[in-house]
């Protein structure tokens, strides 16, 4: 690991005054460290070497999940993971979120992680990782080392010739469907980002996986009412192992059933296929005023993957994830017909 400082900051522009990229030319940028569960396992791989850490532990206001007047939710960007899984207001009006939490990490990761780190976590494709081999997301402009070889978690949509890389996250997954807000402050002031243009698509540039800019901080994450989502819905993550794996794909899907059984409106976000959470609003319309069924379904699914490619070759390839998908989809959604799964995060046998 290499050196470098450690600051704790007592509010916002303090903090972002610290990360301020202009202070440190010629260096690594500064960083926000909050549960530093996915940042510190960078730094001792020699992927990030920041100059600064900026410990924004000490930001109380932003540690807090509230409710919203329009019957939302306020989630702080250093509330941990686990303490909004389990939050009552979660559990009852965002089952779907609570879900997506409770089957990432482990238990005392989930107790560490706060939820502006959950969304800013980095790919965990295996060449990113390995500082020996090229990667054009921590060397732009060096190459992707991934294509064309071991690609079994990679994309199989939105990717570009310059990385194939998924985003990790299952909590981005489900705030994708539900379509929160998150809400940034740097020194230009506060803006407000649909989660839908949080996260990007590598293109030319995928050093960045995001939309933010480097001395942007992440207060909080509003959720918009969803009652009408909270009695249908699921989180289905497929996975090589029962816990502590991410996914090979993921599905967060909402429905909002009226008294004669059909789909007033749905919502379905697939995890670990792309770059980002992958939306589709023409697959989600399909559904619109139809009866639940396992055609229309698969309709909805096929609508939701058009354009899958698969990466990799021999035995590494990605081919499955496409049909895997589709069913994934397909079970996701009749799982949201029949009510709401309410993952408790413990494994299963």
């Amino acid at each position: 690991m290499n050196d470098f400082s450690y600051v704790r900051a007592c509010d916002p522009d303090e903090a972002i005054g610290l990360v301020e990229p202009a202070r440190f030319p010629g260096a690594d940028s500064a960083r926000f460290v909050a549960g530093g569960t996915n940042l510190l396992d960078l730094m001792k791989e020699n992927v990030l070497r920041p100059h600064r850490l900026v410990d924004i532990n000490g930001l109380a206001r932003w540690s807090g999940i509230e409710p919203l007047p329009d019957g939302g939710l306020r989630l702080g960007a250093l509330a941990r993971n686990a303490h909004t899984a389990r939050h009552p207001l979660v559990h009852e009006r965002y089952p779907l979120l609570s879900s997506a939490i409770l089957s990432g990490a482990s238990p005392q990761v989930r107790n560490m992680a706060s939820n502006g780190g959950n969304l800013l976590q980095r790919t965990r494709c295996y060449y990113f990782y390995d500082s020996l081999v090229p990667c054009n997301k921590r060397a732009p402009g060096s190459g992707c080392s991934a294509i064309g070889q071991l690609a079994r978690q990679h994309a199989i949509l939105g990717a570009s010739e310059h990385c194939i890389a998924t985003h990790p996250s299952d909590m981005a997954v489900a705030l994708a469907a539900l379509e929160a807000v998150v809400h940034v402050r740097s020194p230009r002031g506060d803006r407000a980002i649909p989660i839908g243009d949080f996260h990007r698509l590598p293109g030319d540039r995928p050093q960045q996986d995001t939309t933010l800019e480097e001395d942007e901080l992440v207060l909080h994450i509003d959720l918009p009412p969803a009652a009408q989502y909270a009695a249908h819905s699921a989180y289905l993550k497929i996975r090589e192992r029962s816990s502590f794996a991410f996914a090979l794909v993921s599905v967060a899907a909402a429905l909002d059933l009226g008294a004669d059984g059909r789909i007033r409106s749905a919502r379905i976000a697939l995890g670990s296929v792309a770059h980002k959470p992958w939306r589709r609003r023409e697959a989600e319309e399909l559904l619109t005023g139809q009866a639940p069924g396992r055609d229309l379904f698969e309709q909805a699914a096929a609508r939701l993957l058009d354009g899958a490619r698969p990466q990799g070759s021999g035995p590494g390839h990605n081919a499955f994830k496409i049909p895997l998908a589709r069913r994934a989809v397909v079970r996701a959604l009749e799982n949201a017909v029949r009510g709401s799964v309410r993952d408790t995060g413990e494994d299963r046998p």
